[in-house]
């Protein structure tokens, strides 16, 4: 009995419907369905979801902003031209100079894209019809550890030979018997733990930011009634605005983290003292 009560209330309790008092007893949408997607379409074993579509998007947007500021690039900048220059001026006074130095000024293409990318990508949460940061899915950030990771580890074997790179994580003229402790906690960071944290710090805090979005804005629908319930409604839908304008704030602070963490870690294997 109770398994056919259920039945039908969900047919006939929608989510446009599953108000508080209601009497619908149709539960409230939420995760899994806000952060998993079916396959838009197939080709043979490999499918493409909406977080793939958002992030071809982003990239599409990333490379038309860049042509349209400089496919064309004047003396006295104006336009596009204008707000391409400040973004890569941002990156190189604020992220790259501070941390590698001006020997690092060919890191600039590369870090620029990174930032403006992820900060693309996180901004997508905000977007109608989107709706979704993508870094909110761990695969996302954990490939763009591994293309960082990968990099900073090649440049540092380059740079001070395969053994001088390991040599040079450990600080010198530290006593036998600390360094017998030092050494390990010194190669678990290098090796686990810096790329654990470049990548969890990005997906936790679009995770969560997220989440905290999604709860709000939907119990901003799900509490309207008429009485009590709309003032709930009405606070839970003032808060969604307030926490879409922090929101905003954190997507352009984890885009600048992972860059400028990434120019300092391109910094380390440039050198050989860490």
């Amino acid at each position: 009995m109770a398994a056919d009560v259920i039945a039908l209330s969900a047919i006939h309790c929608t989510e446009t419907s599953a108000h508080l008092k209601s009497g619908c007893g149709y539960p409230a949408p939420g995760y899994p369905d806000s952060f998993t997607y079916g396959p838009l379409f197939h080709i043979g074993s490999f499918t493409f979801n909406k977080p793939m579509l958002l992030a071809v998007i982003c990239t599409v947007l990333v490379l038309a902003f860049f042509w349209a500021a400089f496919s064309k690039p004047k003396l006295v900048p104006k336009g596009m031209q204008n707000l391409g220059e400040l973004g890569i001026f941002f990156v190189r006074d604020q992220i790259l100079r501070p941390m590698i130095g001006k020997k690092g000024d060919h890191f600039l293409p590369f870090l620029v894209s990174l930032f403006f990318f992820i900060w693309f990508m996180n901004i997508m949460e905000i977007i109608p019809a989107a709706q979704f940061p993508a870094m909110s899915e761990i695969a996302f950030p954990v490939s763009l550890m591994l293309m960082v990771y990968g990099l900073y580890t090649y440049l540092g074997i380059k740079h001070q030979g395969f053994g001088g790179y390991f040599r040079n994580m450990v600080p010198k003229g530290v006593p036998f018997g600390i360094l017998l402790i030092l050494a390990p906690v010194e190669y678990l960071q290098y090796v686990i733990v810096r790329p654990f944290t470049l990548a969890i710090r990005l997906f936790a805090n679009m995770f969560a930011g997220h989440i905290l979005l999604l709860v709000f804005t939907l119990a901003t629908w799900y509490l309207v009634s008429v009485g009590i319930g709309l003032l709930w409604s009405a606070t839970s839908f003032i808060l969604t605005i307030v926490l879409t304008a922090f929101e905003l704030l954190i997507q352009a602070l984890q885009a600048y983290i992972f860059t400028i963490l990434t120019a300092q870690y391109l910094g380390d294997s440039l050198s050989a003292e860490h």
